[in-house]
């Protein structure tokens, strides 16, 4: 049957700079397999699939999947979802604010016109790293230890590491591995010096179904978990703007918000191909 379809832009600073996300808007009746299928098609790094909500509070349910897995939350997944929802006549039950219902729960998102923020779940793993494995992955990243000014489990469902560089320099100079590894999901932050446009540099490193390492254009979800890793620490403060993906041709543009005892991840958010889609 043909079901709406739709591709966005994500964190987008201008026409096709941010990250794409396809969303399957008539998603009922779809079998996990297809839904794995569709992602793999897409040749993006996720898809959504819209279905009504089983909780009476949210406006919509969502899952999220990225090639061979499903998360139970990623952010700019989450931002494109609401977008597309919203473009496609979706009606909030609260003005002002869109309720979506994933695997982690339920997440607010905020409307102001084109822009849109996320109120970042909590993190599901926080703390140390095992020095082991964390040796390991700077060994992979052709990275000294003494460039690693501060590293945690920053995971709020896609499974980050963040790893705190000395420098925006260090950040941007990162090659990812050549080699295929499994469970990598690593995000580089580098803080830019006082009185620039932008306060944080960011990527996002992670492993494929196959194990080859890919960089993520813009990840919400990624910098959800910085800023309340980053903020508890004293070294930023909110309101903050994060730059992301220029190492790959993009420009991505996060903005990161502090209020009632949330952080709160935003951006401007683009329906860039609208249709249907036979399945």
């Amino acid at each position: 049957m043909q079901r709406r379809f739709a591709q966005l832009d994500v964190f987008d600073s201008g026409p096709f700079t941010g990250n794409p996300l396809a969303v399957v808007l008539d998603a009922e009746g779809l079998t996990t397999d297809a839904l794995h299928r569709i992602t793999e098609w897409t040749t993006l790094s996720e898809a959504t699939f819209l279905l009504p909500p089983t909780d009476p509070t949210a406006d919509y349910r969502v899952r999220i999947f990225c090639p061979g897995r499903e998360l139970p939350f990623a952010g700019h997944p989450t931002l494109g979802s609401c977008r597309a929802w919203l473009d496609a006549g979706g009606s909030p039950k609260r003005d002002g604010v869109v309720v979506q219902e994933c695997g982690a729960g339920l997440v607010e998102i905020r409307v102001d016109g084109d822009d849109l923020a996320f109120a970042s779940p909590p993190l599901i793993r926080s703390g140390p790293i095992d020095p082991d494995l964390l040796a390991e992955r700077v060994d992979q990243l052709g990275i000294a230890t003494t460039d690693v000014v501060d590293a945690a489990w920053i995971d709020n469902g896609p499974g980050w590491m963040g790893l705190l560089l000395a420098s925006v320099d260090a950040v941007l100079a990162v090659v990812p591995p050549a080699q295929r590894i499994r469970n990598f999901d690593v995000g580089l932050v580098g803080l830019h010096s006082e009185g620039s446009d932008i306060d944080v540099e960011v990527r996002a490193l992670f492993a494929d179904a196959a194990g080859a390492i890919r960089e993520d254009p813009v990840t919400g979800s990624l910098n959800a978990s910085v800023g309340q890793w980053r903020l508890g620490s004293g070294r930023l403060s909110a309101p903050y703007v994060a730059a992301q993906g220029r190492c790959i041709g993009q420009a991505g543009r996060i903005t990161v918000d502090e209020h009632d005892d949330c952080i709160w991840v935003g951006g401007h958010t683009t329906v860039s191909i609208s249709g249907t889609i036979d399945a």
